[in-house]
């Protein structure tokens, strides 16, 4: 039988400031970069969406730093996919033997089992050492894998819904399949619409804008919906977005931004261009024009042609595909500070406020706070 979803009632302090953030995977410096950008302190409750960990280089430290992080302020937690899979992992070992080996060998030491396994002294090679990495974890890690088993897949309160992928809807939400709030794939362009907020993570918010990539929060006010999943750890221009729920009935949601670019200062002006495509991951096959420092590129579902940075492009099945990119020139003033995505001898892909772009003025790089 498919497990339900376990729901959790909360109660938010008027007089707080929340945050809530999502799909950390294992980003620790970039967690500590945003909440310190916030300005967070003892007085303001975080909350997290889910996908803590995983895909990024510091699952484990960031798994303990927060564990540590909830044992003395207030700190909530709804379970992602990714949070799912170390318990999944030691509870059910006859369950995707198959699944495991291929996502351990896709991203190895970027993955929070196998930095368990390391730090206990246990290396995995092949499918063969599944059995004893499971043990290994059981053995070391009661604590974490408790942490991560007692998360909720949503949390509610009066006005709020907070849930990792997301949800069908309000009603019977005991009857949801604890799965469907995990691993919930392009849940806006689903049609729902709610009564309280939904705020959901797990698809990055770029990829529901196939014109113009921008990485900052979606908020569908109509529909009561906020994506926040700013894809840190897996988009060359990721950031790690803080969302801050609005402490009066109508205010507006703001939130605060970390990524791990280089930055530069803009010293010319651009006019932003009038028509751009967003060559996004699931509509990202390409054609290969003319190669050169940037790849010209034919995006086979507009027709567009795109200059593609070389290293943006990987082989697939299917033919060419392009990790992102654009060919939409950023608006930009003197003085801009850009995070610079990629640079060539004439341009550079940048990003401002959360938008990314092409830029084709001078940049003066900025040296970082010691």
């Amino acid at each position: 039988m498919e497990a339900l979803a376990q729901i959790r009632q909360i109660q938010l302090p008027p007089e707080r400031r929340v945050l809530v953030l999502s799909d950390v995977h294992g980003c620790l410096d970039l967690l500590k970069r945003v909440l310190d950008k916030a300005g967070y302190g003892p007085d303001d409750v975080l909350l997290f969406l889910g996908d803590l960990v995983e895909k990024g280089p510091d699952s484990l430290a960031t798994l303990r730093w927060l564990m540590d992080l909830s044992a003395r302020r207030t700190v909530y937690f709804v379970r992602g996919n990714c949070d799912d899979l170390a318990v999944e992992f030691v509870k059910h070992p006859a369950v995707r033997p198959e699944f495991f080996h291929h996502y351990l060998n896709i991203w190895r030491d970027r993955s929070l089992l196998l930095q368990m396994g390391r730090l206990a002294g246990y290396l995995t090679h092949g499918p063969e050492d599944l059995p004893g990495l499971r043990q290994v974890i059981l053995d070391h890690y009661q604590p974490e894998l408790a942490f991560l088993d007692a998360m909720p897949h949503i949390l509610l309160t009066p006005d709020y819904l907070f849930v990792h992928g997301g949800v069908p809807g309000e009603d019977k939400l005991d009857e949801t399949p604890a799965w469907t709030c995990m691993k919930n794939d392009f849940f806006l362009d689903q049609g729902y619409a709610f009564r309280r907020w939904c705020v959901v993570g797990h698809t990055p918010v770029t990829l529901y804008r196939p014109e113009i990539p921008a990485s900052h929060p979606l908020v569908e006010a109509e529909r009561r919906i906020v994506s926040i999943d700013g894809g840190c750890g897996l988009q060359p221009d990721a950031q790690l977005n803080a969302l801050v729920l609005p402490q009066a009935p109508g205010g507006v949601f703001t939130w605060f931004a970390c990524d791990s670019l280089p930055t530069a200062r803009a010293l010319d002006p651009q006019q932003a261009s009038v028509r751009s495509v967003n060559v996004r991951w699931g509509h990202n096959l390409v054609e290969v024009v003319e190669r050169g420092e940037l790849y010209r590129c034919r995006h086979l579902e507009s027709g567009r042609e795109v200059d593609i940075p070389a290293g943006f492009l990987y082989a697939s099945p299917q033919g060419v595909r392009c990790k992102e990119s654009t060919d939409y020139r950023l608006a930009v003033e003197p003085g801009d500070l850009l995070s610079v995505i990629w640079q060539g001898a004439n341009r550079a892909l940048v990003k401002r406020d959360g938008v990314t772009g092409w830029y084709f003025g001078r940049l003066e790089p900025v040296r970082e706070e010691p």
